[in-house]
């Protein structure tokens, strides 16, 4: 038999038994019309509502009810196994909800930790969007669990940036029964951003999840395809009247306190206080302001081994940075390089794939290249919307701290709505560190999305002195790309040229002067009988594709080639397995592990690594991802080795461990690197937390520990004792320590 006639083959045995898994609904979903019928007439509240999760107060009996919830996980368009009911009030201060979740097995619900912004992917929860703009494209998030526990989040452009570091205030109160689980709602109307119209209709959305059969049901159905986030299908919420976001001013004053050890010198105390303020200019935009900003209570960073020649991508946590940073998003999605499913290091089915061009990285600000916090004295920052247009101006002035000059930071973005749900835009960066050392940046971009076809492009071109970006060719960067999503395929396509001068200091540049161009295709099949048999929701066989050439025309720099199988289980477990094929032709030789002086010689390498992987249901008791590999490695050989267990314990306490073993052999070194994380979690209730966070990395023989205990003393007002130390592995010395105290206190008027 050919390969060809093989792969035909597998191909036939994969879709064979498909239609019948999809089992066609009841009847079929007009998903257009069933959009318009999702409504709901605002209804005022005739009486005072105690936020308790009873819904027992009498205005409750004459609020419009959402229901007959449809599934879009895993039969999509029938009735939810148990179905949910949400009542809808408000007066002149804020919205209520009042949802009952009705459960036959009340003991069998999943609530995975009470934390703050919790996984709302492994807890039965209960996710509302409004948008309250009703432009179909944007929209505030909230979630609660049968325990209470609240997460919320800004989206921006259907989920093309979604923001779960955003904090509104709100509360909820939760109940459960024998028959189901209670929640009631209370959001101010402070907390969103809405027009001045009179009357109003918000786009409104509901999903139920029920993490014991991994289901998801929508008040307005949705395709499996798409996730709450996808406001242009929502339902409304009509007639809403005389509403009033009020000043929306919010002042946020903060102490902290801190003590130091650098090895044996004796400890440094400091302490130290700033403001950071938040004023609505228009019930629309909003001007933030931070004055000697604090971000000691924000949570260590997880460390990452590096395997490539480039440069490793952390995330930003900082609170400052967060808020309102979708409208920062520049060009569409990238193809990305990792399979679908889990993004944790044992779920990845390529670890450390060069990361993506960024054009505007926060975390290029106010912090040095070791990631050590460099003082911001000031900034500012005007984020929102004006009709069709956003508009987001970031300043940030940050301190002078050798080697690094006193430098200013100005990041400024306009875009415009055009056509039903596309956007064309602009973003301008500047870094003046006085003198000759500056930075400027000017790009356009184009966003286009018809139905399940995406489609983008972009252009920018950079500034900066000579004698700071040496050397000769181009200092601009394009790109155009596309994605189409349905229910069977995914396909996405990349071409994007980087310039040898291209420079971006707020940015994240990780390669230049290349070609590069890029594709993947991924099938998602549900054969019947793969479900009754061996529990397997969904086979997705995928490919992707990266090639980098040099623009220089010396050849090709890096290409990958990665063919994977995707097995998506009724429980949410995940197995991957496949083989990635390297090419790497490097023209100088660089370090690949600096602790241990190991170096990569000049030359072209072709090598393929084999893995599989899988990663458990976590909603389990107790869960676990792990991940093997093996193949040549450069010029030498490797395995790799990633096991990941968790515990939960309860809702209150659940902790991990998180072991990394890279096994290598080359012609010049031979070594066994291990990273090992270990994280714990404990929930006191809804508003006291202790976390703590303990690595040790072979390469560097160091101990890391970060504890931190928070409390929400009041609404978006926060206590925090955090305890960082490190020590070497060998003799347990210490390193350095810190122990730092502080404490927020809002007031909202």
């Amino acid at each position: 038999m050919t390969r060809r006639s093989f792969s035909l083959s597998v191909w036939a045995w994969l879709l064979a038994g498909t239609p019948a898994f999809a089992q066609t609904p009841p009847s079929a979903i007009d998903y257009a019309t069933a959009r318009l019928e999702r409504r709901l007439i605002a209804e005022r509240a005739s009486g005072p509502i105690a936020i308790d999760g009873a819904l027992d107060e009498a205005a409750w009996a004459g609020a419009p009810v959402a229901s007959g919830f449809l599934q879009n996980e895993p039969r999509e368009g029938w009735p939810a196994t148990f179905d949910t009911e949400v009542s809808v009030l408000y007066d002149e201060r804020a919205l209520y909800f009042g949802v009952f979740a009705h459960d036959d097995e009340p003991g069998a619900l999943v609530v995975s930790d009470l934390r703050k912004d919790f996984n709302t992917a492994s807890s039965d929860a209960v996710l509302i969007v409004l948008d309250t703009f009703s432009d179909q494209r944007n929209g505030f998030e909230f979630a609660t669990n049968p325990a209470g526990a609240k997460w919320d989040a800004q989206m921006s452009n259907e989920g093309r940036e979604s923001n779960a570091n955003w904090d509104g205030i709100w509360d909820v109160r939760t109940r459960v029964t024998a028959n189901g689980w209670y929640a009631e709602i209370r959001i101010p109307f402070l907390t969103l951003k809405f027009t001045e119209r009179d009357p109003q209709a918000w786009g409104l959305n509901f999903q139920r999840r029920l993490r014991r059969t991994n289901e998801e049901s929508y008040w307005a159905p949705l395709p499996r395809i798409y996730s709450l986030d996808r406001v242009s299908m929502a339902g409304s919420l009509d007639e809403l009247r005389q509403l009033r976001p009020g000043r929306n001013l919010r002042v946020k004053p903060y102490a902290a306190a801190s003590s130091s050890t650098v090895g044996r010198t004796p400890a440094d105390g400091n302490v130290d206080v700033g403001l950071d303020v938040k004023f609505g200019l228009t019930s629309e935009l909003t001007l933030d302001g931070t004055v000697n900003t604090d971000f000691s209570q924000v949570e260590a960073d997880e460390q990452q081994v590096n395997l490539t020649r480039f440069s490793l991508l952390f995330p930003e946590k900082r609170e400052f940075f967060l808020e309102n940073s979708g409208i920062f998003q520049f060009g569409l999605p990238s193809t990305g390089s990792t399979a679908v499913g889990s993004a944790s290091p044992a779920a990845a089915g390529r670890q450390n794939s060069p990361p993506d061009l960024k054009l505007f990285f926060s975390r290029q600000l106010g912090l040095s290249e070791s990631g050590d916090a460099i003082p911001i004295q000031v900034g500012s920052r005007v984020t929102g919307r004006v009709g069709p247009y956003s508009i987001g101006a970031l300043n940030v002035q940050q301190a002078r701290q050798d080697p690094v000059t006193a430098t200013n930071f100005t990041a400024v973005r306009f875009g415009r709505a055009i056509l039903a749900n596309s956007d064309i835009g602009v973003m301008l960066l500047n870094k003046d560190a006085r003198g000759e050392d500056y930075n400027r940046v000017g790009g356009l971009d184009a966003n286009f999305r018809f139905g399940q076809l995406s489609m983008g492009a972009y252009a920018v071109k950079t500034a900066a002195p000579q004698s700071v970006v040496q050397g000769s060719g181009d200092d601009f960067t394009a790109r155009a790309n596309f994605n189409y999503t349905s229910r069977t395929w995914l396909a996405r396509g990349i071409y994007e040229v980087i310039g040898q001068r291209f420079h971006d200091e707020l940015g994240f540049v990780p390669r230049l002067g290349v070609n590069h161009i890029a594709s993947y295709g991924r099938m998602n099949v549900r054969p019947e009988w793969a479900s009754k048999t061996f529990g397997i929701r969904e086979i997705g066989p995928h490919f992707h594709f990266d090639q980098f050439d040099r623009r220089d025309g010396t050849g090709t720099e890096s290409r990958y080639f990665d063919w994977h199988i995707v097995l998506g289980m009724n429980d949410s477990g995940f197995f991957e397995g496949g083989v990635n094929r390297n090419l790497e032709d490097n023209v100088a030789p660089f370090t690949l592990n600096a602790a241990r002086g190991v170096d990569i010689a000049p030359g072209e390498y072709d090598f393929n690594e084999y893995f599989v992987l899988y990663r458990s249901n976590n909603a389990a008791r107790v869960s676990y991802e792990t991940r093997i590999s093996s193949g040549d490695f450069y010029d030498g050989h490797r395995n790799g080795y990633t096991f990941a267990p968790t515990v939960r314990a309860n809702e209150h306490f659940n902790a991990s461990v998180s072991l990394q073993i890279n096994d290598i052999d080359l012609p010049n070194a031979s070594y066994v690197s291990k990273l090992i994380a270990t994280r714990m979690n404990f929930s006191v209730n809804t508003r006291v937390f202790l976390n703590a966070l303990v690595q040790y990395n072979t390469d560097t023989r160091r101990w890391s520990s970060n504890l931190r205990l928070h409390v929400i003393h009041r609404p978006l007002s926060d206590f925090y004792l955090v305890y960082n130390e490190r020590r070497l592995g060998t003799t347990g010395e210490l390193v350095d320590r810190a122990i730092i105290a502080k404490l927020t206190y809002m007031f909202a008027f």
